[in-house]
C-alpha cells in the first residue's frame, strides 16, 4: 500500500461517519427537512457500505437538497463522489464539510486524508497539523502520524520526522508512529535506529508482512545475515503470498 492510501482508508471514514452530528448546532429543534436530510445522509452512507453507488449517490443528492448546510449531508456526498472517482466534486463537499464543521477535528481530518491521496500533499499536511493542534481533537498522534506520511509522500522524508516524534510524545506507544519511525530511518540511512523502533514495535504489535520485510532489510544492512534470515523465513512460512515475499524472492534471486 502506498504512503497516500496508507494516511486513511475510505472504509476507516465511513466507519466513523455515524459519530456526525445530528445536525447544525442550533437553538431550535432540528426541521423536519433537516432530520430527513440526516436520514437519507446515512442512508447514503449503508449503502456505500454495501457498494450500491448508485443508490449511495441518490441518497446523497436528496440529503443535499433538502438540508446542504449540514456536516453529516456534505460528509456523505463527499464520501460517495470520492468512491465514484469524481475528484471535484468529492474535493467542494469535503471542503464544505469542513465549512459546517462547528470545529469538529474529524472534517479537517477527513479533507486533510483526501488531498493528500489526491497529490495535493503540502495542503493536506497542514490540514493535519491544524486538526492536530484542535483541542477537540482526542487522537492527535494519528494526524500527525498522517502528516508525516503526507510529507514522505511528497518526497521530504525529513520533515517526516518530527512529526513522528510528536505522535509519540503524545502517545509513546502508538504502533503507526513507532513503524513509520522505523521505516523512515531505514530510508534515511540509519539502519541502528530503525531497529530500536521496530523492536519498539513488534513489542506491541503482531509481526505482519511489511514488518518482517522492513525487519530483514535492516538486519541486512547491518550485516546480521542470521537475524535476517529469520524475518526472511517468517515471509516465507506465514505470508507466503503477500507482495513483501515476492520483494524477497526477487531479492534473493538477484544476491549472489
Amino acid at each position: 500500500m502506498t504512503q497516500c492510501t496508507r494516511i486513511r482508508t475510505l472504509a476507516a471514514v465511513l466507519a466513523a461517519f455515524l459519530s456526525l452530528p445530528v445536525v447544525a448546532q442550533t437553538p431550535r429543534p432540528p426541521t423536519n427537512e433537516q432530520v430527513a436530510a440526516q436520514a437519507n445522509a446515512q442512508l447514503a452512507i449503508e449503502y456505500l457500505r454495501k457498494g450500491d453507488l448508485a443508490t449511495a449517490k441518490d441518497k446523497a443528492e436528496r440529503a443535499l437538497s433538502q438540508d446542504s448546510r449540514t456536516l453529516a449531508s456534505q460528509t456523505a456526498a463527499a464520501l460517495v463522489y470520492d468512491r465514484l472517482g469524481d475528484t471535484r466534486r468529492a474535493r467542494e463537499h469535503y471542503e464544505q464539510a469542513l465549512r459546517y464543521s462547528d470545529g469538529q477535528p474529524d472534517a479537517q481530518n477527513n479533507l486533510a486524508a483526501f488531498l493528500c491521496r489526491t497529490g495535493e500533499r503540502k495542503r493536506g499536511e497542514q490540514n493535519f497539523l491544524e486538526a492536530a493542534a484542535n483541542p477537540l481533537y482526542r487522537t492527535p498522534e494519528v494526524a500527525l502520524t498522517n502528516a508525516a506520511r503526507c510529507a514522505r509522500a511528497d518526497g521530504r522524508a525529513a520533515d517526516a520526522e518530527p512529526y513522528l516524534r510528536r505522535a509519540l510524545a503524545a502517545r509513546p506507544d502508538f504502533p503507526e508512529a513507532l513503524y513509520e519511525l522505523a521505516d523512515l530511518y531505514l530510508e534515511l540511512g540509519n539502519p541502528l535506529q530503525s531497529r530500536a523502533f521496530l523492536q519498539r514495535y513488534l513489542a506491541g504489535s503482531r509481526l505482519t508482512a511489511p514488518a518482517a520485510w522492513l525487519g530483514y532489510r535492516v538486519e541486512r544492512a547491518l550485516g546480521d545475515a542470521e537475524q535476517a534470515a529469520v524475518y526472511a523465513r517468517s515471509l516465507k512460512g506465514e505470508f507466503t503470498t503477500s507482495e513483501q515475499t515476492r520483494e524477497l524472492l526477487e531479492a534473493e534471486k538477484g544476491r549472489p
